[in-house]
């Protein structure tokens, strides 16, 4: 049976339901649309916010063969078979996740969208920088799409026809913290499943087998949270067993490395400098292996970033810093480290005084006294 997401998704823009930035009127992305532009895109964007949507409108409004694969299991014998179909003119390739593509595979992908055999649609939760080679990278035009507003999830919800009360749309709204499929997937489930929709019957089909172990569901949240917080209490068993738990739930390895490398700063910092090196060799060393092998590299740097000393001194005077920033605004910066580049700037004593290793504070005037990093 057809999901209700997939009945009720939009067939063309003036159905579209947020992204105003990119589909409104005179926008990016609806100027293509209307024009007829063929071009290579990659949309960035969290879950949930209308990514396959447009890349199916906008291949619809082409006229041209949209062809669907998803990076978790799709490889190079999926990309020569729509190749092959010499017969159609307009290929659009709607590759999702496309940061699940390894590097191997994106290199190989490359040469036809420089030729235009294939028009590249890449959708991808996780920033197209790193993931995405340059070459290819370069040939696409990135669209950041945003998490919907709550008005966005209620429109969507209400096009659902399904008859439920504002109490439950709040909780529903409130559930998808901007994601539109997860709202609707837990709205048919429980509907499907109690037949009557309230938020007793919402909570309890959240609590469901169905949605415990999907990744972008409250428990993909609450793994990595435990994952992390567990390392930070330098608990490497419980920090060992969570992250199987992601492993063996699927979770995207470079998403876990790439934790690790913020972890490394933010958590351990000063007391082990080195720590940021292994989170980063970690991080390459996952993204050259690949699966399953890489588990064996993140087993190793959890272990090693748990088992350090922890030291939040250097994120927390950063952060601090931040906040006088935005508190003073530009304060003025001291004259006599200010660079004289010109011979006016010599006579309004730029520079003056100046001493390599001078011990008075170089901080402006307004917060000459603050210290930020306290050892």
């Amino acid at each position: 049976m057809e999901p209700l997401a997939s009945k009720i998704r939009p067939k063309n823009l003036d159905e579209f339901v947020g992204q105003e930035h990119l589909v409104g009127m005179d926008k990016p992305l609806r100027r293509a649309i209307e024009q007829g532009h063929l071009f290579s895109f990659i949309l960035w964007g969290p879950p949930g916010v209308g990514k396959t949507t447009l890349a199916k409108i906008y291949a619809k409004s082409l006229k041209a063969e949209l062809f669907e694969l998803s990076a978790v299991s799709a490889g190079k014998d999926d990309i020569r078979k729509i190749v092959k179909q010499g017969d159609l003119i307009n290929k659009i390739l709607f590759l999702d996740e496309i940061h699940r593509f390894n590097k191997a595979q994106q290199d190989f992908l490359l040469p036809y969208v420089e030729s235009g055999e294939l028009t590249l649609i890449g959708a991808t939760t996780e920033n197209p920088s790193f993931e995405v080679i340059s070459p290819l990278l370069s040939r696409c035009r990135v669209f950041v799409l945003n998490e919907l507003t709550d008005e966005n999830i209620k429109t969507i919800l209400k096009r659902t026809k399904i008859k439920m009360d504002k109490k439950s749309v709040d909780w529903l709204v409130n559930m998808a913290n901007g994601d539109a499929r997860q709202a609707i997937t837990v709205l048919e489930n429980c509907l499907n499943l109690y037949k009557e929709i309230n938020i007793e019957n919402l909570k309890n089909t959240l609590q469901s087998k169905f949605l415990r172990y999907d990744k972008r569901a409250e428990e993909h949240y609450n793994l990595i949270s435990a994952y992390i917080k567990s390392m930070r209490a330098s608990q490497v068993d419980a920090a060992l067993y969570y992250l199987a738990r992601l492993v063996e739930g699927g979770e995207d390895p470079k998403f876990i490395a790439r934790r690790m490398v913020v972890f490394a700063s933010e958590d351990i910092g000063v007391a082990v400098p080195t720590a940021l090196v292994v989170a980063n060799e970690v991080f390459r060393a996952v993204d050259t292996i690949g699966m399953p092998e890489a588990q064996i590299n993140l087993a190793h740097g959890t272990v090693y970033l748990t088992n350090c000393k922890k030291d939040r001194s250097a994120y927390n005077a950063f952060f601090e810093a931040m906040e006088d920033v935005k508190n003073y605004g530009n304060l003025p910066i001291p004259l006599k480290i200010r660079n004289p580049e010109t011979k006016l700037m010599k006579e309004l004593n730029y520079g003056k005084g100046y001493e390599k290793y001078d011990k008075e504070s170089y901080l402006p005037d307004k917060i000459k006294n603050k210290k930020y990093f306290k050892k």
